[in-house]
């Protein structure tokens, strides 16, 4: 089987952008096949789908799925068990 190229999550900073309000470059993933954290920044990230597809470097398992329509987006984390962001000091609550 030939394996598929992939860019790394740094790519998913301008889609991701349109759905959250925060920078998700700096986000911290934890895995939900192998149980390792790590920056969402370091996902092994195929835009070669219908959508796209980040994997886990380390087990290469599914965490994040994000197809977008011109009016709508689907994100799909259950290949994470959690996501940790920075939240700017400055903004209300």
């Amino acid at each position: 089987m030939t394996a598929l190229p992939y860019v790394d999550g740094n790519m998913l900073d301008g889609p991701l952008g349109e759905v959250f309000a925060v920078d998700l470059s700096t986000a911290t993933g934890r895995c939900a096949h192998c149980g390792t954290p790590g920056p969402m920044a370091a996902l092994r990230v195929y835009p070669y789908a219908p959508g796209l597809v980040g994997r886990c470097p380390t087990c290469l398992e599914v965490m994040l799925r994000l197809v977008r329509a011109p009016d709508r987006a689907w994100l799909d984390l259950r290949g994470a068990t959690v996501l940790e962001f920075p939240m700017p000091l400055d903004r209300p609550r």
